[in-house]
């Protein structure tokens, strides 16, 4: 498997990396298996596949964040309180840390937002 390029990727739909991801953790894994097994050829095709998951992790959420980003304050406001809502919900610890912790992120990215706006230009 050849390396990826990040240009190619960003080049990608949305449903294509997600599918790129989910091939490449699957390769990962037969390479795993086969150095666990037997001797593996190339061993450095495991580092390749590695960094390849982390391309495609890394292009997915530069677009998740770019996502946010064009939200108004209004939507992350309405995001933030249904994760909060949701936490009462849920059953399963790490999904319950996933959800404060992506609330906080979110929450966090407002408080930035406020402080750009608020923030005074500073007079010579």
């Amino acid at each position: 498997m050849k390396p990826m390029k990040a240009a190619d990727l960003r080049s990608m739909s949305d449903e294509q990396l997600a599918l790129t991801r989910k091939d490449t953790i699957k390769h990962l894994f037969q390479l795993r298996f086969q150095s666990a097994t037997d001797r593996l050829e190339t061993p450095s095709e495991m580092r390749k596949a590695r960094r390849d998951v982390a391309k495609i992790n890394t292009v997915a959420r530069q677009r998740e964040l770019q996502k946010l980003e064009a939200l108004s304050d209004e939507q992350l406001r309405q995001q933030i309180a249904d994760l909060r809502a949701s936490i009462k919900t849920l059953g399963v610890s790490g999904e319950v840390r996933k959800a404060r912790r992506h609330a906080a992120r979110l929450a966090g990215m407002l408080r930035k937002r406020a402080a750009k706006t608020t923030k005074a230009p500073a007079a010579k």
